[in-house]
């Protein structure tokens, strides 16, 4: 559930980039359940941009913390500091964002899924899902934005804020 709750937090549709965090055991001075996520590179398919982007992660020092709620849902806490470079590979042109957070993942027990983001977060919408909901496939925003998320597919986003960087407008 670690994996996942990154990669969701980044925006990523669900199961296109697993394998993108892995869990290592947390540094003093976070307190008590707080793991250190290790994040990795992963290249986003000309399906989002036109083009393929390579992201990297200059910076990452994002930990999380799972907690068990009274409904038997999971609650996944996310905080600390990332921020991604955004590399177009078809013209070298690249942006450095700060996508931290936080953010808090309600996994329920229907299996659906409610994403909560806080100031600078990253999203990565398939082209139909971005015309969608009225946002571009691969922004940074700022503000508080809301997903939910049931059988694999997302329901719904809110945006109380606004898109900073259409990240594939940027690397055009």
């Amino acid at each position: 559930m670690r994996r996942l709750s990154v990669i969701v937090a980044l925006g990523a549709t669900l199961g296109m980039l697993g394998g993108l965090v892995t869990a290592s055991p947390a540094l003093a001075g976070r307190g008590p359940k707080w793991e250190l996520q290790d994040i990795g590179p992963f290249t986003l398919p000309a399906s989002f941009c036109g083009f393929r982007i390579h992201v990297t992660v200059p910076a990452a020092r994002v930990y999380e913390k799972v907690l068990k709620t009274s409904d038997g849902s999971m609650t996944t806490l996310s905080t600390g500091s990332l921020k991604l470079t955004f590399t177009n590979l078809g013209n070298g042109k690249a942006v450095t964002e700060n996508v931290g957070g936080p953010s808090k993942l309600t996994f329920h027990p229907d299996g659906s899924l409610t994403v909560q983001q806080r100031g600078h977060t990253g999203l990565f919408l398939s082209p139909a899902d971005a015309q969608r909901f009225g946002l571009p496939a691969v922004s940074v925003l700022t503000g508080h934005v809301t997903q939910q998320i049931a059988n694999g597919s997302r329901v719904s986003v809110s945006l109380r804020g606004h898109v900073l960087v259409n990240v594939c407008a940027a690397l055009s």
